[in-house]
């Protein structure tokens, strides 16, 4: 019988300093004269300190994974300031899970299972509030909105933002071609004055063009079954019955110098 070699991989125990590394994050940001000043604040976290407060209070008592207890050892575990100050510090400048273990203290796996249960409990905190489509009341405060600053009927901006796809299947590289023989992943967003991101839609690149994946999102949904609300209002002395979205050039090429009445009624 040929030998067999069983390898066994011992993890080492990294002690990590939890309290010393929350309490410096306390005296840093959050006591009343912090370390750094509010904009400081802003500029790692993106947001002021009173919406990340707000934010910790709400997914602390959405979820107790977040509040802080003791660990098997006895020894106090991770703060739930560290647990959100490394959820946004990774979603704002986008880094690896590892990256901010020298400053909140937490290892990669517990980094990565922080980071999926933050963004559960954001979307059982939130998703009722802002994850729907825009209803009558929504619409009636968005038309106002925009009719002050020169838009009547406009009821949101879209566009598509294409994506790299870095670690895609092999197998699908081919049909998910983008501009530069990479592959891409199409993401079309409805957003408010508010950047309220109402509607999210994706979609493959390959054979698709912006305005395919327009055609295969069901924004249009309503307006084609007869669903969509009417409102009523003039644009250059014609009147209309529909809401109408904000697009760039991609999804309708315009007329940079119409030389015809006709291209001049068109742009």
């Amino acid at each position: 019988m040929a030998n067999l070699a069983i390898y066994v991989t011992v993890r080492s125990y990294v002690q990590r300093d939890r309290e010393e590394c929350h309490d410096r994050m306390m005296k840093n940001y959050f006591i009343e004269r912090p370390r750094f000043p509010t904009h400081d604040f802003r500029r790692q976290f993106r947001m002021r300190r009173e919406l990340f407060e707000s934010i910790l209070n709400a997914v602390v008592n959405h979820d107790h994974y977040f509040a802080r207890r003791l660990d098997a050892a006895g020894q106090q575990g991770l703060s739930p300031h560290q647990k959100l100050i490394y959820v946004f510090r990774k979603l704002a400048n986008r880094c690896s899970a590892d990256s901010t273990d020298e400053y909140c203290r937490l290892a990669e796996s517990i980094a990565i299972e922080n980071l999926k249960r933050f963004c559960k409990a954001i979307e059982g905190i939130y998703g009722a509030t802002y994850l729907h489509k825009p209803n009558r009341k929504d619409l009636k405060r968005l038309l106002r909105k925009v009719d002050k600053r020169g838009f009547p009927g406009m009821i949101g901006s879209l566009n598509c933002m294409h994506w790299e796809w870095k670690n895609y299947p092999t197998g699908w590289a081919g049909q998910f071609k983008g501009y530069h023989n990479k592959p891409i992943i199409v993401l079309k967003a409805v957003v408010s004055y508010d950047t309220w991101i109402w509607h999210a839609f994706f979609d493959a690149y390959g054979s698709n063009n912006d305005i395919n994946v327009l055609w295969s999102s069901p924004l249009f949904d309503n307006v084609v079954n007869g669903w969509a609300p009417e409102f009523r209002y003039k644009v250059n002395c014609n009147r209309y019955e529909l809401g109408y979205y904000l697009t760039d050039g991609i999804f309708l090429k315009s007329f940079s110098h119409p030389d015809s009445a006709k291209n001049k009624l068109f742009s």
